[in-house]
């Protein structure tokens, strides 16, 4: 079951949706089932958000029903804690999973598909060791090389797999693998490897195996044994698709799903590569796959983002048959547009200044009255209190301003949000000459809301109530990656020798923003002292704000930036 769309949004028509809308016209398919197949080897990130919300939208749109499914075939790289945070991320955006399922229950099954194989002289046990499979698998331009074991007999290969899932072999010493055509023009299709030997446990079905299959048999069988109509995947598994129909076809299924690709999702200045992501997880450049700067499903969350706007994102982007790169600022577009008449308005100082109102009587708290949030006047007003004593944001006060600077500066008036005019008349230095004070008197004919208008201001600016504020921490963010210019490149996940891997690892640690974050202490108002996690503020000036839900508590107040208040970014005009 899908998130609803809102009545703002409609299915936006996409070559995918109008294959099933013919396959259900034509009566090929009768009912329409999808599935969002992960594999439990890390956190899911906004790449995978868009084929969440591609398969459920699609399968509930024309009635159908959408699994998830853990394609859990490596145990080497796969564990609960994986299992349970994509369960997490995919009901924190808002859908329910009609079935819920395990590659590795399949395993008997997928198991006895393979002897089905090696019966019709499609499979046979290999002996080359993986690196020699690689050398024999030939190029682009030139043929591979059969295995020496290629025309083993139907009944040595039977006796051979049936005491590799016995545990006779060392672990790499045999693999199953497709006969099919070594000198295909598609490299996929150079007998590939079925099955390999691992002795490791694995989390659903512990010890039990010692053989498990690939994903490129799994992925198909696991599609075809629940009925899945539609199995929907990025553009890089184009090329496998003559393989999925290869083992489709010659294990003779009972159903035959079919492969359809869209374009993966490509982010500027991110990187959605798994193996990346867990990079900077353990080398410590982040705090965890939910740091606020992660990609990360649990990261955005932590953030602040909404899963409204990741799903009015994903929606909006739809899907298309060529890969492309999205401007990160796009997804900060929906979460401003989701939380604007949302998000209560309140103010804080960042980086506090002190200012002594000096003519303010001593001793006296006046409690003014604003609004929460102009643009949603249902949200009501909130009491807030003034007195002699408050602070201001350190760069709203210049000594020796340039021209058109309309804060404060000696000799210059401002208003105070939701309160009164000041006028700064002296400046306060410590020892080293940094300012420390600044002393102010102000009109009390100018209260804000009674009409005066005997003199105008330029500038308005935001505080916090000296004696009730209440202190806070503040995280700012910026991209995490250098460059505007990477996504394609950063999702990849690297490829060849040991050397390659490496120097690829470092070129992407290179490109690392080392002030990707910020952490600043100040003061919110006093009606933010019992703030809850994931409670979302709009902070004047500054941006909207999400309460951490790791760091705070007990009495200690952390909050992350979800985004700025504006962007530079502007939806385009067909989008709107």
């Amino acid at each position: 079951m899908s998130a609803k769309l809102p009545e703002t949004q409609t299915p936006s028509p996409n070559f995918i949706r109008n294959i099933i809308a013919e396959d259900v016209a034509s009566g090929r398919v009768k009912e329409v089932i999808t599935r969002f197949p992960p594999e439990p080897n890390g956190y899911l990130h906004i790449g995978h958000a868009k084929s969440i919300c591609l398969n459920f939208d699609l399968a509930d749109e024309f009635g159908g029903r959408t699994n998830l499914r853990f394609d859990d075939t490596n145990p080497l790289k796969e564990n609960e804690e994986y299992v349970k945070a994509i369960m997490e991320d995919v009901r924190w955006l808002g859908y329910e999973w009609d079935n819920l399922c395990y590659a590795s229950d399949y395993f008997e099954q997928m198991y006895e598909y393979a002897v089905r194989l090696i019966k019709k002289g499609k499979a046979y046990v290999c002996d080359l060791s993986p690196e020699e499979i690689r050398r024999t698998r030939g190029t682009l331009t030139e043929p591979g090389i059969p295995s020496p074991y290629r025309n083993r007999s139907v009944e040595e290969n039977l006796d051979l797999f049936r005491r590799m899932r016995e545990g006779e072999f060392p672990e790499g010493s045999r693999t199953l693998r497709a006969k099919i055509d070594m000198a295909s023009p598609n490299i996929n299709l150079r007998d590939p490897v079925l099955y390999r030997i691992v002795h490791a446990r694995h989390h659903h079905t512990g010890d039990k195996w010692c053989i498990y299959p690939m994903y490129d048999f799994a992925h198909p069988l696991s599609d075809a044994i629940e009925g899945v109509t539609h199995s929907i995947c990025t553009l890089e598994f184009e090329d496998h698709r003559p393989l999925y129909d290869w083992v489709i076809r010659e294990c003779e299924t009972e159903t035959v799903p079919r492969q359809y690709e869209f374009n993966r999702l490509n982010l500027t200045q991110t990187v959605l590569s798994k193996r990346y992501l867990k990079l900077l997880v353990e080398r410590g450049i982040v705090d965890g796959w939910d740091d606020p700067r992660m990609p990360t499903i649990a990261g955005l969350r932590r953030r602040g983002f909404t899963p409204d706007a990741i799903r009015a994102f994903c929606r909006e982007i739809g899907v298309a048959k060529s890969n492309s790169v999205v401007d990160w600022r796009m997804l900060e577009h929906f979460v401003r547009e989701d939380l604007k008449l949302k998000a209560p308005r309140t103010m804080a100082v960042l980086r506090p200044l002190k200012v002594v109102i000096v003519n303010y009587p001593e001793g006296q708290i006046e409690w003014l009255e604003a609004e929460n949030n102009p643009e949603n006047p249902e949200m009501g007003t909130r009491r807030i209190p003034f007195s002699r004593e408050i602070y201001i944001e350190r760069e709203d006060f210049m000594e020796n301003p340039p021209p058109k600077y309309h804060r404060l500066f000696p000799g210059n008036e401002v208003r105070l949000k939701h309160a009164y005019f000041i006028r700064c008349e002296e400046v306060v230095k410590n020892e080293a000459g940094e300012i420390v004070e600044l002393r102010c008197t102000y009109d009390p004919a100018t209260k804000s809301g009674s009409g005066f208008t005997a003199r105008k201001v330029k500038g308005t600016i935001h505080w916090v109530e000296a004696s009730h504020a209440v202190p806070a921490e503040f995280r700012l963010y910026e991209p995490l990656i250098l460059d505007g210019n990477s996504g394609d490149a950063d999702n990849e996940e690297p490829e060849g020798e040991a050397g390659e891997a490496a120097d690829a690892a470092a070129s992407f640690l290179g490109r690392i923003n080392p002030k990707s974050l910020e952490v600043l202490h100040g003061f919110v108002e006093p009606g933010l002292k019992d703030a809850k996690p994931h409670d979302k503020f709009q902070f004047f000036r500054h941006g909207y704000f999400n309460v951490d839900p790791r760091d705070s508590g007990a009495g200690r107040l952390v909050f992350n930036r979800i985004v700025s208040l504006k962007s530079s970014y502007e939806l385009p005009v067909d989008a709107r």
